[in-house]
């Protein structure tokens, strides 16, 4: 997909014509990330919004035990560091590339005159910040009601949703992340994650493969989830 399809997909594009979006699409940089590259810390100063045209980024918060909990991950026509437009303060994340990534980068001082004379451009990015509010509510709430399987199951299917490709075989998901980082994005440890994907491959429900699997049964993966 070509980058302006990719950037289209941004809530911060999607209410835009032609014309308006080549003219903020063009006031972005550019900024290319090796793997395990970090972009910014948790506590960092920044007023830059960037939206994920080609790879995989994650944000993360560590706790006062230096465990690190994966808020998200990121792929193409997503976008973060829009709360920085509105309240340039510390960075509530760290950033950092789970695959070579390709960023766009919007600066407050580019964007403040659309905010101001578009309210399409306005409305994208509080829808943003909805999705975003409803997401940390529906985790909270998987944390209290739903066991590791079903968070592990929900994760799964989460991904696939975004990084999924459908062959013969099944539903491919290269979600490019360690055993370490699933069970992150799932708010348990590793063994508990482990130990529920081998049980779904056991099932033939999918199939573990490194930084990926492939699910076989997406009937009883959305059961577990629910």
């Amino acid at each position: 997909m070509e980058t302006k399809a990719i950037l289209k997909q941004a809530p911060l594009f999607r209410g835009l014509d032609d014309e308006a979006f080549e003219a903020l699409s063009s006031s972005m940089g550019e900024l290319v990330l090796d793997r395990g590259a970090v972009l910014f810390h948790e506590g960092d100063t920044g007023n830059q919004l960037y939206v994920v045209v080609d790879g995989k980024l994650k944000l993360g918060r560590h706790g006062a035990t230096g465990r690190e909990n994966l808020l998200a991950v990121l792929g193409p026509g997503q976008m973060f560091g829009e709360l920085s437009l509105f309240d340039p303060g510390p960075r509530s994340t760290t950033a950092t590339a789970v695959t070579k990534c390709v960023l766009r980068v919007l600066e407050n001082a580019d964007l403040a005159p659309w905010l101001a004379g578009r309210p399409e451009v306005a409305k994208g990015l509080l829808g943003q910040l909805a999705g975003r509010l409803r997401k940390a509510n529906d985790v909270v709430s998987d944390l209290v009601f739903s066991d590791v399987p079903g968070r592990v199951a929900k994760a799964l299917l989460d991904l696939a949703a975004r990084f999924g490709e459908r062959t013969h075989n099944g539903l491919v998901v290269h979600h490019e992340l360690t055993q370490e980082e699933l069970a992150q994005l799932v708010g348990a440890s590793r063994e508990t994650v482990n130990k529920a994907l081998a049980d779904f491959a056991a099932r033939g429900w999918l199939r573990l493969e490194p930084r990926s699997v492939t699910i076989l049964d997406l009937e009883r993966m959305n059961r577990r989830a629910r």
